[in-house]
């Protein structure tokens, strides 16, 4: 008989809907009970797409004699933390403080005030290795909490009052330095790994926000071996298992050093983000395989992540019936039947697949050794090469379409829908690709018909339904998002909805003691504490990302208050950021977007006409990170009304003209894309 979770929009807990524990989800009858029967509360927090969660819901909550104790010892809560990261948030920085390590399924046990005192991830059904039984952690928990109660509350009112101070660390304020950027880039050096590129070892996690800072630093102070570890890591990444040789996209994580073995379930956000440092490694060195991997990785979310409504969904999980990745696995035979015994040679070799596999007697496709060198070895050209394996790959991509699909959780998040847009519009600039301007359009109407009421941003949007007032990335995430897609198609819209949505999130999130910002708005539940966060995870943290909106706005804007909020936050976080960059990627961009004294970029023109397009390929075809762009048709005089930016600005011998200011102080007007390239320090692309 179904229990609680059968009736809730969530994919994840509907997952659990048969399970013979009595599952509540997360809300007041919950704790009332817990009260009620003096009972400890089990959380246990996971999402649709992770292995791990399926493997311990398979072995401990389908048990029916380890549901039965569950169930006699506990109050038991599901979480899918997609939709509720306040609490993953909270409840993982709790079991981190307590362990010192982290993961899904986060399984802590709280009193019934919601207070932590235990917890762990994963649990086996029997003792195995190091690991204790479920049924012996269960027993021992509950024993604690009935005999040693007053041992237990104090444990959880340290553990809460040690959480409540690390939202506001004493930090004293510093003024920023240029020399912070380059002591933050020499303390990154250290956790890279020079023989497989990335950061730290196995697992081996992408790192979207420390490469865009190692480009940065790469742009700023003309640092060649920071594009080179940028490149030795997206090539490494490219040709490894953790990317999706056929289908495109990439996988969560590696679980060695090399790149081979992924935990394969497919993030949007992972992929939001590693296809636009790809897009920007691409526009940084010209690098072929960076611009092949961001446009067959926003081909693979077009085909396979986004809605005929317009957003983007959030997971493929990694498991179908079958097993963990059977989807994307392949022998020698299964690869001759596909593309005949002709081209099977090439193809195997090309991809590494032999009869004794990689994974489970089975082959994860990678490239292990330069084209180039598959290319002599057959006696072909780069470019024969190239044309058999695309064709194989299609055909491998259509016999793998027959196979049980990996299960896709659709709801549609927010924050990672932010990353995605701005994603999609800066790579339909880069690429000159009017298909990837039109799906981020797409996805920002969406958003603004469905999840946004005029006043309030929502988090979630599930069958038809928006759910959760939005947390500070939803808004933050979005506001950068919409402003890359004014910069790629100048509709003022975007740019007038995130001057509401910015300061909606001034008004809601700001910490006016610490002056920056919460996770959770002022108006949403009350936790037992408020989390707050400046550390990236999977995603940019909160205030990184609210930061680096406030300036790119401030700047375009004109706003000296966005601005100013901005340096303050980085002015309290700039020892941690420099200290810790592989911790805090976000900080340290926004910190070289406030030092890089952005270029002002207005453009009088028509976007349609060649001439203006001329000058608009000059700043979309060049990595340019600490810029704004503004464009005004000469005969639309509404649109320098909201962008001083555009004010008093008209043509130049009747010809599109751009203006490159900085801090409002400008160089003189040209009219040449050489002129340009000349005033912004760049190439003219194509040259």
């Amino acid at each position: 008989m179904p229990n609680r979770l059968a009736h809730e929009k969530s994919l994840y807990l509907r997952q659990h809907a048969d399970n013979p524990v009595d599952w509540y989800p997360w809300g007041e009858e919950a704790f009332r009970v817990a009260r009620e029967q003096d009972k400890p509360i089990l959380l246990s927090i996971g999402y649709s797409s992770c292995h791990w969660c399926h493997v311990m819901e398979h072995e401990c909550f389908e048990n029916p004699e380890i549901a039965q104790l569950q169930n006699e010892l506990f109050v038991n809560i599901k979480v899918d933390r997609e939709e509720r990261p306040d609490l993953d948030e909270l409840y993982m920085n709790a079991l981190q403080a307590m362990t010192g390590s982290g993961g899904w399924p986060l399984n802590i046990f709280l009193t019934p005030d919601g207070k932590p005192f235990y917890g762990g991830t994963y649990f086996p059904p029997e003792d195995r290795g190091q690991l204790p039984a479920w049924p012996r952690v269960l027993v021992a928990v509950a024993q604690a909490y009935r005999q040693r109660r007053e041992e237990v509350e104090r444990a959880a009112d340290d553990l809460v009052a040690y959480l409540q101070q690390q939202t506001r660390p004493p930090l004293s304020p510093t003024a920023l330095r240029e020399q912070f950027l380059d002591e933050a880039a020499r303390n990154l050096v250290p956790h890279y790994d020079r023989e497989h590129g990335g950061f730290g070892t196995a697992p081996k996690f992408p790192s979207p926000m420390q490469l865009e800072f190692l480009l940065r630093t790469y742009r700023r102070a003309g640092a060649p071996r920071a594009l080179e570890m940028v490149l030795q890591t997206l090539t490494a990444m490219a040709r490894g298992g953790i990317h999706d040789q056929i289908g495109g996209g990439f996988h969560r994580y590696a679980v060695d050093d090399a790149w081979l073995v992924p935990h394969f379930e497919k993030m949007l956000y992972d992929n939001a983000l590693l296809a636009r440092i790809s897009t920007l490694a691409y526009l940084a060195s010209g690098s072929a395989i960076c611009r092949q991997v961001a446009e067959e990785t926003f081909v693979y979310l077009l085909r396979e992540m986004h809605g005929s409504h317009g957003g983007f969904f959030s997971a493929q999980d990694a498991d179908t019936g079958e097993g963990e990745g059977a989807f994307y696995l392949w022998t020698p035979e299964e690869i001759e039947a596909v593309v005949g015994p002709e081209e099977a040679t090439l193809v195997c070799r090309y991809f590494g697949v032999t009869p004794q596999g990689n994974f489970e007697g089975r082959s994860i496709l990678h490239v292990p050794d330069d084209p180039a060198l598959v290319a002599r070895e057959f006696g072909l050209s780069p470019d024969e090469l190239a044309h058999r394996i695309a064709r194989a790959r299609a055909l491998l991509y259509d016999a793998r379409s027959q196979r049980p699909w990996p299960a896709r959780d659709e709801k549609v998040i927010v924050s990672w829908n932010g990353l995605a847009i701005r994603a999609f519009a800066e790579a339909g600039a880069a690429f000159d690709r009017p298909d990837f301007l039109a799906t981020a359009e797409h996805a920002a109407r969406f958003i603004q018909d469905n999840l946004w009421d005029g006043r309030t941003l929502f988090h979630v949007w599930e069958e038809g339904e928006a759910r959760f007032s939005g947390f500070l990335d939803d808004y933050a995430n979005l506001v950068n998002g919409l402003l890359s897609l004014y910069e790629a198609t100048f509709d003022p819209r975007w740019v007038d909805w995130a001057r509401v949505l910015t300061d909606l999130m001034l008004e809601r999130f700001l910490d006016p003691e610490a002056g920056d910002f919460f996770d959770t708005p002022a108006d949403g539940e009350k936790l037992i504490v408020r989390p707050k966060t400046f550390v990236d995870q999977s995603t940019p943290s909160g205030n990184g990302s609210a930061t680096e909106a406030l300036l790119r706005l401030g700047t375009l804007l004109g706003e000296r208050r966005y601005i100013d909020r901005a340096v303050a936050i980085l002015e309290r976080y700039a020892p941690i950021a420099v200290e810790h960059p592989i911790a805090c990627g976000q900080l340290l961009l926004a910190m070289d977007f406030a030092l890089g004294n952005p270029h002002e970029i207005a453009i009088i023109g028509d976007p349609t006409l060649p001439e203006t397009r001329a000058l608009l390929r000059v700043v979309y075809g060049n990595y340019i990170p600490n810029r704004v762009l503004a464009l005004r048709h000469p005969e639309d005089e509404e649109a320098a009304r909201g962008i001083p930016l555009l004010a008093d600005r008209t043509f130049v011998d009747q010809r599109p003209t751009a203006y490159v200011c900085r801090q409002f102080v400008c160089q003189r007007p040209v009219t040449t894309p050489r002129e340009l390239a000349d005033q912004l320090g760049v190439r003219i692309p194509d040259e």
